[in-house]
């Protein structure tokens, strides 16, 4: 079953995902702890269809299962995602349209330029239905989607609209945040976005030309050969035409201007020959090119927009793109594009030295660190310069290892789905290993491996021998023809024809990681318990069978007990047990290690998770919420690990007292059930299992 589809099922009796601070799943019981349970409807959750009955512990909430009736319910359930919901929550938990300044997709994720990321809830969106992960990187804010990643971007443009329109226009002249380099590198590479499946056909169409070549069912120079060669290789041939246009529209330029000067820079008869041109000779050739047009359009779209600011409006729409090109050609033909193309030429050549220096030592690093790349965000922004050389013809080792390293990763997950007697991880893995077949390995990566943390490193060694085999044997990539099984129709050189180097690159790492996950990867407890018919274990109670916990007051102070907290919602212990304090600094350090599960927008509050599973709740004074985080500086974000002592908020005791409010704090145990017994010892908690 899937949590998320479920969470979606009981939002609107809950008060809906933004009540919802952490979630739990077992094959038959389905946790959900709360911020506010005053809101939850039980009466309501009890008549659900599937749900066998419903109970309310202060801020947690049980629902046991009625198993197969509620396995259908989802699977319904996940048949009819909503797109359009999907982007509704997404937008609605990053800050709201107005927090949006631009968006872009790539192959897996819906990539975000936020005017402030700090308004985006990672553990709410990250728990939506539809989303695998979230990733920081590059000054984008990116939602890892998946395979449906077109459909969820289409669905958030259509709900930003006019909002986007107008915040990405101030975004490309206002927006200085990020990495200045970064910046200009996405801009470049949002270029080639929209035509990228296109660029996939073609190379795929010219891989399985070689491959009829090969079994003579075509001959070399037949109509048909013809015929099928231009089909694949017009993309690549007149690639400046469809990246003019791409760049001129995500610059809010005429994105026909962008085309022509694509066409005009592949214009046969200025290709290739010698051009007198102010007494100096020119010979360049620009077809199959990336980085001229990029340069040229650049230009070319302020430079008409200022024209038809100047020039009287019933000419301006004919005579600003005549005056443009008449500027832009001639100082692009002659300077500017050779000027890119060396610069292009020297990263290149850099790439290339260091690849055949060592050879071996790049391979490998190079191929092992690639998904922790991905967990960045940043191995499109390292690949960049090796994709726009194997567009323009060039062939490269460097995307033959980006696209095989997928090969090992989804050994791992299969060996991990023939060892596991976990029926939730199977009913993850089996289609996490599918995706990971074409090149998609988010959902591999997310859900299967990298929250088992040995297995994540395993793929990562099983990666690092795609790169060897690739130095080894001189695999190189020749033509883009898309990622994972794909991508080895790009591997064939149409010369030299060897398939089973590339084939030995895929199928080696796989099965080398396969073994050896299959023989290492052993269950938790609580998974072997669900198979035997035994009741799992929560997170709570953990598998170590804590025994006896105590959690120091977080905060200097003089500790009292939540009795004397004047706010019946602490003092009747409605959302747990624990002490309040009374602050005499205006610091909050961690009382153990685990994670920062929340962090409220106000910073008045937090919530924490330790390593064995006891969830935390630290409220800085009572309803200091309404100060809206003015007397408060955060040191952690919400989702990041922390350690005994760390110190995780500063307040100021004064700035709150001033306002009228008290700086008592209550520290509560959150997640309780019949399996602990919580006791307070003078400034201690005491937690027994």
């Amino acid at each position: 079953m899937d949590e998320k589809q479920l969470l979606k099922l009981i939002s609107p009796f809950i008060g809906g995902q933004d009540n919802v601070s952490r979630i739990e799943y077992h094959t038959d019981k389905f946790y959900v702890t709360v911020k506010d349970a005053g809101v939850v409807n039980l009466e309501a959750l009890h008549t659900l269809e599937g749900v066998a009955s419903a109970e309310l512990n202060r801020s947690r909430i049980v629902l046991h299962l009625q198993g197969s009736t509620q396995k259908e319910n989802l699977n319904m359930a996940k048949k009819r995602l909503n797109y359009n919901e999907v982007a509704k929550n997404i937008i609605a938990n990053i800050g709201g349209k107005d927090n949006i300044n631009g968006v872009r997709h790539c192959i897996t994720r819906v990539r975000f330029k936020l005017k402030d990321e700090s308004k985006a809830n990672d553990e709410i969106v990250k728990n939506l239905e539809g989303v695998v992960s979230v990733v920081h990187g590059g000054g984008e804010y990116m939602v890892v989607i998946g395979d449906a990643v077109v459909d969820v971007y289409n669905a958030v443009c259509e709900q930003l609209g006019t909002a986007l329109s107008s915040s990405a226009s101030s975004s490309s002249g206002t927006d200085k945040k990020g990495n200045p380099a970064m910046r200009v590198l996405n801009t470049v590479v949002s270029a080639v976005g929209p035509c990228l499946n296109l660029l996939c056909a073609g190379g795929i169409l010219k891989g399985l030309l070689t491959i009829l070549q090969m079994t003579g069912l075509i001959l070399p120079g037949s109509g048909m050969d013809l015929l099928i060669n231009a089909s694949g290789d017009a993309i690549f041939y007149f690639l400046p035409v469809f990246l003019g246009m791409n760049l001129a529209k995500h610059l809010k330029g005429d994105p026909y201007l962008g085309a022509i000067i694509g066409a005009i820079l592949c214009y046969p008869s200025i290709n290739g020959v010698d051009l007198a041109i102010l007494g100096h000779t020119f010979n360049a050739t620009y077809t199959s090119s990336f980085l001229p047009v990029i340069a040229v359009t650049a230009a070319a779209v302020p430079l008409a927009s200022w024209l038809k600011r100047i020039i009287p409006r019933s000419v301006s729409n004919f005579l600003a793109p005549v005056i443009t090109l008449l500027i832009v050609i001639p100082f692009g033909f002659t300077i500017i594009g050779p000027i890119v193309s060396g610069v292009g030429n020297m990263v290149n050549t850099g790439i290339t030295f260091l690849l055949n220096t060592v050879p071996l030592i790049a391979g490998i690093v190079f191929s092992a660190t690639y998904q922790i790349m991905i967990l960045f965000g940043i191995h499109s922004a390292l690949t960049s310069f090796s994709f726009i050389s194997l567009l323009e013809g060039n062939p490269d080792s460097v995307m033959a290892m980006g696209c095989l390293v997928c090969f090992a990763q989804i050994g791992v997950v299969l060996g991990m789905y023939f060892k596991t007697r976990d029926k939730n991880l199977k009913s993850v893995a089996l289609p996490a290993f599918i995706s990971g077949i074409f090149g998609i390995t988010e959902p591999a990566i997310y859900g299967v491996t990298l929250p088992r943390i040995k297995m994540f490193v395993l793929s990562c060694i099983g990666a690092a021998v795609t790169g060897a085999i690739v130095m080894l044997t001189g695999v190189k990539m020749y033509t883009f023809t898309g990622l994972g099984v794909f991508s080895l129709l790009g591997m064939i050189d149409a010369e030299h024809t060897n398939i089973l180097f590339p084939i030995l690159a895929a199928v080696v790492p796989f099965v080398i990681s396969f073994i050896i996950a299959f023989v290492l990867y052993k269950d938790d407890k609580d998974a072997t318990a669900e198979v035997d018919g035994m009741v799992p274990e929560t997170k709570e109670t953990t598998t170590k069978h804590m025994g006896r916990v105590e959690i120091k007051a977080p905060l200097s102070g003089k500790v009292i007990p939540l009795t004397e907290v004047p706010d019946p919602t602490f003092s009747s212990g409605m959302l747990g047990s624990g002490f309040a304090v009374e602050p005499s600094e205006g610091k909050v350090y961690a009382p153990f290690d685990g994670v920062c599960t929340t962090i409220f927008e106000t910073l008045h509050a937090m919530g924490l998770q330790s390593e064995d599973g006891i969830e935390l709740l630290i409220h800085v004074g009572l309803e200091t919420v309404s100060l809206n985080g003015k007397p408060f500086r955060a040191h952690i974000k919400s989702g990041e690990p922390i350690k005994k002592g760390q110190l995780l908020l500063e307040f100021d005791i004064d700035a709150i007292k001033a306002a009228g409010y008290t700086a008592i704090t209550p520290v509560v145990v959150v997640n309780q059930d019949g399996s602990k017994e919580i006791t307070v010892e003078n400034d201690k908690i005491i937690v027994v299992v």
